[in-house]
């Protein structure tokens, strides 16, 4: 899916920017191994809108969401070096290398990390009708019917699959079984048909179906309660202490950008973060601001990749 950012019609006023540079009729592509509608797809636009009005070129935002976005990150991977290509990537980013599958790149050399936007909590979620009302009911129910309970993920080796094999790992373990989809959309979808029973969503998704009474809400995944859900407590507070998982959004190039060009959008994309508009837009998706340095954000994406290797290791999770 393609999206020219000049011809979206956003509601978005912005600043002239300090990095302006002469307008380039070649389009800047910002690559999205995400469907539309995510956070990835939000964040994407709305950089896009501002690095396309700073730099004064086109901006195509190109969703391409297929087998969990291996194929759109090779794209960014093999992207030209100058300039013209960016990728928003999320934490599938190092989890399909975690979970063994085969890449045609490497996510750590294959890319130039710009800076990490931010994170986002999930949120534990079962559908109204199953007898819990917290994390520590949802463990003694799945001991009490060994293999009976269900839930979904957006597909095995996803970071739904993976939050609910970390859950089971700092329960000292249960047994369930796990009902992979093809993205996320399907899985909701069964769960409001109480296809399936439980399951992680992002909080941007879980928020209004847990107001509506669609969804009943267990708990947060990250240390700290999430502003959008300030009643939910975290699974930390509910006898896990050790739990703690979040999402993220990175942006990146293919590995060998120039470094004035790495330069030049990280200091857009700070200035984005600055703006207004781009801040209330994604803390109205519970986002937790990060902005760091290039190199930092190469540090965040290595340090990333252990953590998943690790708990793919802990939990015996497997491509199935």
């Amino acid at each position: 899916m393609f999206l020219v950012l000049p011809l979206l019609g956003l509601a978005l006023a912005w600043p002239a920017a300090a990095h302006a540079a002469p307008a380039d009729a070649q389009p800047l592509h910002m690559i999205v191994p995400l469907a539309p509608g995510t956070t990835a797809d939000l964040a994407a636009r709305l950089f896009g809108r501002y690095f396309s009005q700073a730099l004064r070129r086109p901006v195509v935002v190109e969703n391409q969401p297929a087998a969990s976005g291996v194929p759109a990150t090779a794209q960014i991977v093999r992207g030209a070096r100058d300039g013209s290509v960016l990728g928003m990537v999320a934490s599938n980013h190092v989890i399909n290398r975690a979970m063994g599958k085969a890449l045609p790149f490497d996510p750590l050399t294959g890319v130039a990390p710009i800076t990490v936007i931010g994170s986002f909590p999930l949120v534990l979620v079962a559908v109204p009708s199953l007898p819990v009302a917290g994390a520590q009911d949802l463990i003694a129910l799945a001991r009490a019917r060994p293999g009976v309970l269900n839930y979904g993920s957006g597909g095995t080796g996803s970071l739904l699959h993976l939050a609910v094999e970390l859950l089971c790992a700092e329960a000292g373990g249960f047994d369930v079984q796990h009902v992979p989809y093809n993205g996320t959309a399907q899985m909701t979808a069964d769960l409001l048909r109480q296809q399936v029973q439980f399951g992680f969503l992002s909080v941007t998704v879980a928020t209004p179906l847990i107001r509506s009474g669609k969804l009943r809400a267990l708990g947060v995944s990250t240390r700290e309660r999430s502003a959008l859900l300030p009643g939910v407590p975290t699974l930390a507070e509910q006898g896990l202490p050790g739990y703690s998982f979040d999402a993220w959004l990175a942006l990146v190039a293919p590995a060998g950008l120039p470094p004035q060009l790495v330069a030049r959008y990280h200091a857009l994309a700070q200035e984005a973060l600055a703006s207004t508009e781009v801040r209330d837009a994604l803390a109205r998706q519970g986002m937790t601001f990060i902005g760091n340095s290039p190199a930092q954000a190469a540090a965040f994406l290595a340090s990333e990749l252990d953590k998943h290797m690790a708990l793919v290791r802990q939990s015996g999770a497997a491509l199935e």
